[in-house]
């Protein structure tokens, strides 16, 4: 329980709310995109489990630009 008290939450806290809100929003434009480059199913596992890097990947490749 001392490491989470060492924790400086201040720093680490927006990048957590950074993550969230970027893969939220990748889930949306996932969901309502019926095309995407590639297989849409590899698209949202690389959302999922790529945390920061694999939303931003999804909308700078996997995005098919309308």
């Amino acid at each position: 329980m001392d490491v989470l008290q060492e924790i400086n939450w201040g720093i680490i806290a927006p990048f957590i709310v950074i993550q969230g809100i970027l893969m939220i929003v990748a889930l949306i434009d996932w969901f309502r995109t019926k095309e995407t480059n590639g297989s849409r199913w590899l698209w949202l596992f690389v959302i999922i489990f790529l945390n920061t890097i694999g939303p931003i990947f999804y909308f700078v490749i996997g995005r098919r630009q309308r």
